[in-house]
């Protein structure tokens, strides 16, 4: 890296000082938590991380080291994995919310998959109500394409993930319909994805102090 797009001392060490500052926060509302989900925490938390992930790439920009921290994340929240080396099966389990952000927009889609399927008119009054036009949605559209239409159905998305478990062997036809995500062993979790809003939260979080550290270091370039 060269010396024009390096990070100053100064810049290090301001985001040093913003590190011990987070720190304190997150003590303070450690100390004063409501409950074992305080959002005050959870929020000092999040804010102690962006810290801490500005400091370590500015040090490491500017002086070729790092810190000892690492901010857990999804895949720290998975135990080791103890399944079979080479899995003879393996099972994909699927979660993706979303929201109804436009319920007249899901039914007019519902109505029009009716019109096609039911010429004569009869039958079609299931995309009257909204549970009815998602039974009709998702019977017609594969998963997938509901995933990459959701805004033309009248949806938004939350948070998704995306599990792939290892198995010894196939599960017989019909074994585990009754309860197909029970009994899911989180040791045969072979990877997963995760997609959620919260990320982009962290990402702009730091970028802001980034933002907040440039804007105080002015002056102190000024003085140069």
């Amino acid at each position: 890296m060269s010396d024009a797009v390096q990070p100053t001392a100064a810049e290090v060490r301001a985001a040093a000082e913003a590190v011990k500052t987070a720190l304190d926060r997150h003590l303070a509302a450690v100390e004063r938590r409501s409950g074992e989900d305080d959002p005050a925490v959870y929020e000092a938390f999040n804010q102690l991380a962006a810290a801490a992930e500005v400091y370590d790439e500015l040090l490491y920009d500017r002086y070729d080291e790092v810190t000892p921290f690492e901010i857990p994340g999804t895949e720290d929240a998975l135990p080791p994995y103890t399944g079979p080396e080479e899995p003879n099966a393996l099972s994909v389990l699927i979660r993706r919310d979303y929201a109804v952000a436009e319920p007249q927009r899901l039914m007019a889609q519902a109505q029009r998959v009716e019109a096609a399927d039911y010429d004569d008119g009869s039958d079609a009054d299931a995309s009257g109500t909204v549970h009815g036009a998602l039974g009709i949605l998702f019977g017609e559209f594969e998963a997938d394409e509901i995933a990459s239409r959701h805004k033309e159905f009248g949806l938004e998305e939350g948070d998704s993930t995306l599990w792939v478990t290892a198995a010894d062997d196939q599960a017989e036809p019909g074994e585990w319909l009754e309860a197909p995500f029970e009994g899911v062993d989180p040791q045969r979790v072979v990877c997963r994805f995760d997609v959620s809003t919260v990320f982009d939260d962290d990402l702009e979080d730091a970028e802001d102090l980034e933002e907040e550290l440039d804007d105080e270091l002015e002056p102190l370039d000024a003085d140069r």
